[in-house]
């Protein structure tokens, strides 16, 4: 090139611009410096933008890396010639410097980062069009492998911090998307010069980030789970602060948008991002209260995991989940709870609701809450390994039933089975609690309201009928027993290890005498007979054993009523299963001649070790604190002679066994008291007895314990009852 093509610049400049020595690059840059000085002076506006144009494009922009540090040194000499006058010429002094920051020589982008550090120190505010690109060099910088960039970097960074916040032009709305963008990076420098930008911006007092915050959240949580202990401290600082901020002006906070977020992070296998973002939901909850309800179901799929945590060093974190977990249940109240299918009828003119939930699904809810969604993570988490997080779900699912019974109800067939299968839980705790969460179902005024809807209900048929039978009941309390009675046929080893203890728990919770006539009714209909005995002995001994059910012993004890004398006759039915069951709900109920009758049908039965385990068992009863007005009535054997031939009947079934030396024992204590005497026909118990024949028709009970036990014995001719 000749010098023609340099001017302004003479020879010996061009020179100097392009050798490698630095002091001579110095000396070309203060010649220019001086030379742009006199053009300002005059306002030689063309000769500076040719100069721009000269070391910007045939220096700066050059393949020679001396020609690239000499145009850089240049455009920085001609900016601090200028002066105020920069920004005027801002774009031919920026452009090509920014081109250089991306250089492959590590001396050229030093020197790129020293001339744009000039140009921001002279033109100020003047670089801020150019601040997003500016922004997106540095955060490279910040990274760069050569120590000498980062440290020039740094310094650019700083000066450009001081320019954005002395300026009230800055385009925070355009710089944005920029910074959500970089926040994902995974290099640790340029996360530390990231979270340095959000705090500061987060300090000007003018910029309001908590607008912003919904674009930047996700990716502080990112950067808070670094393995730097630096960063994340400063990233833990930061968030403090918009956390801070956002409690002392919740009214321009879109909490809405940063739900999902907060619940996201909740789940993270970092304990530091758990926790903080367990806290922020924590203040979210508080501070928005029901704007949160449509976002309960993810809020629950994040918190309800972290409530089973038993390692100490997720102590805070589980005392967090705690806090969240019992501000939410908060959220749901009882007006939630609009009928759905009620306000489709009157919006189709009082038209039945069909069959599918089409329609519902279609009513928009005012409150928010979307039951399905809820219903959904509920069942989903109540398999969880941990037993306090299925513990909350039912606490959860309880709550439901309670506050919004009528929305639960909509998605009590998807319920229904996930509360049965848990009744298996090894936990005594959960099942207590899922019994009390299925005895809601049954007795729920929002399933009474479908009781005409007991047809969709997979009940058998003979059962089915029962239901108008107990009008505090719905249809599903029919269900439930059901299906219980199917749990415990198919899992024999929870009838044996859990079968008492659930149906006591049941009937704390529950109508006692309900449950004994549900399951009697069922029991009659159900084919395996084996089954059908080895329950109603469960049901048997809870009845003679259990303190909750003092109420329903008293009503069997003393029959002077026309429903206790039904209560008899619908249990002694299914009771017939096993006969020495049978005995011992006469013997309760007082009903001591046919006890009688029935051992005397005893000698035609198949006489096993089971059998013979049963009446030892049943001994042991008599001599139990529940048969002690039976063993005082022992003082009067003219007035029941009947109990005496009962028990003396018991004696001569038993081989010569310590039961069988206890009662006999026993019976020995009233020899002298003319045991065998034929009882008077005016005494009291003739009376008694008397009555209840007409309230009880004995023989046909009689003869259908006859023919339960032929079916019995005919089932046993190829199946072998496992406890013989």
């Amino acid at each position: 090139m000749t010098e023609k093509d340099f001017a302004p610049l003479s020879a010996a400049c061009v020179r100097a611009l392009n050798d490698k020595l630095y002091e001579k690059r110095k000396a070309a840059a203060i010649e220019i410096e001086k030379m742009v000085k006199d053009f300002a002076s005059v306002n030689n506006v063309s000769q500076i933008k040719r100069l721009l144009w000269v070391l910007g494009q045939d220096f700066a922009l050059s393949s020679n890396a001396n020609s690239k540090k000499g145009g850089l040194i240049g455009l920085a000499a001609i900016a601090i010639a200028l002066g105020k006058e920069t920004s005027q010429y801002i774009d031919e002094l920026v452009q090509p410097v920014m081109f250089c920051l991306n250089d492959m020589d590590s001396r050229v982008r030093y020197y790129a980062a020293e001339a744009l550090y000039n140009v921001v120190k002279v033109a100020r505010g003047s670089v801020l069009p150019f601040f997003n690109d500016i922004f997106d060099a540095l955060s490279k910088l910040a990274a760069d492998p050569d120590q000498n960039v980062k440290n020039g970097s740094e310094l650019l960074d700083r000066l450009m911090k001081d320019v954005v916040t002395e300026s009230s032009s800055f385009d925070l709305v355009k710089f944005i998307p920029l910074l959500r963008e970089r926040m994902y990076t995974k290099n640790p420098f340029a996360r530390q010069f990231i979270v340095s930008w959000v705090s500061t911006l987060n300090d000007v007092p003018d910029i309001d980030m908590v607008i912003f915050l919904p674009e930047i959240l996700d990716g502080l949580f990112e950067i808070l789970d670094d393995n730097t202990t630096e960063i994340r401290k400063m990233c833990e600082t930061v968030l403090g602060s918009f956390l801070r901020n956002i409690n002392k002006n919740p009214q321009t906070v879109d909490f809405t948008a940063m739900v999902s977020i907060l619940a996201k992070h909740s789940g993270s296998t970092a304990n530091l991002v758990q926790f903080t973002a367990l806290m922020w939901l924590k203040d979210f909850i508080n501070l928005a209260r029901r704007k949160l309800l449509p976002f309960v179901s993810s809020i629950l799929q994040a918190v309800l995991p972290n409530l089973g945590h038993d390692d100490d060093s997720k102590k805070n974190i589980r005392e967090m989940a705690k806090v969240v977990n019992n501000s939410l249940t908060t959220l749901i109240i009882e007006e939630d709870d609009h009928d759905l299918s009620t306000e489709s009828k009157e919006k189709s003119g009082g038209g039945e609701l069909q069959g599918n939930s089409t329609n519902e699904e279609k009513l928009s809810d005012p409150s928010g809450l979307d039951s399905k969604s809820l219903v959904m993570v509920l069942t989903n988490k109540i398999e969880h390994e941990s037993m306090q997080t299925r513990i909350s779900v039912l606490r959860w699912i309880l709550h439901l039933l309670q506050k919004i019974p009528n929305k639960m109800f909509k998605h009590i067939e998807v319920l229904f089975p996930v509360l049965m299968k848990t009744l298996s839980d090894p936990s005594d705790e959960v099942v207590l609690l899922d019994l009390e969460v299925l005895s809601e179902i049954s007795s729920s005024s929002a399933g009474l309201k479908q009781q005409n809807q007991l047809q969709n209900v997979n009940v058998p048929t003979p059962v089915r009928e029962m239901a108008p039978s107990f009008p505090s009941m719905t249809c599903y309390f029919t269900k439930f027993m059901v299906a219980l009675m199917e749990l415990f046929s198919r899992n024999r080893g929870l009838l044996k290890d859990r079968g008492s203890f659930i149906i006591r728990q049941l009937c704390l919770v529950l109508n006692t005498e309900d449950i004994y006539r549900t399951i009697a009714e069922i029991l009659l209909v159900h084919e395996d007979l084996e089954f059908a005995c080895h329950l109603v002995e469960t049901l048997n001994t809870i009845l003679l054993t259990s303190t909750e059910l003092f109420e329903l012993r008293n009503q069997l004890n003393n029959l002077k009523t026309e429903e206790s004398c039904s209560l008899f006759c619908c249990l002694y039915r299914s009771w017939c299963h096993s006969p020495v069951a049978t005995v011992s709900l006469c013997l309760l109920s007082q009903n001591y001649k046919h006890a009688c009758d029935l051992i005397h049908l005893f000698g035609n039965l198949e006489v096993t070790v089971y059998f013979l385990t049963e009446v030892d068992k049943l001994i042991q009863l008599i001599e139990s604190p529940i048969f002690t007005y039976l063993r005082l009535q022992l003082l009067e054997p003219q007035q029941n002679p009947y109990l005496v031939k009962s028990l003396y009947g018991l004696l001569m079934l038993l081989p010569q066994s310590e039961a069988f030396h206890t009662l006999r024992q026993r019976l020995s204590c009233i020899h002298g008291l003319s045991v065998f005497q034929q009882p008077d026909s005016k005494s009291h118990s003739s009376t008694t007895q008397k009555n209840l024949q007409k309230k009880i028709n004995f023989p046909e009970l009689l003869q259908h314990f006859q023919k339960t036990q032929e079916k019995h014995k005919q089932a046993r001719r190829g199946l072998k009852f496992s406890g013989k």
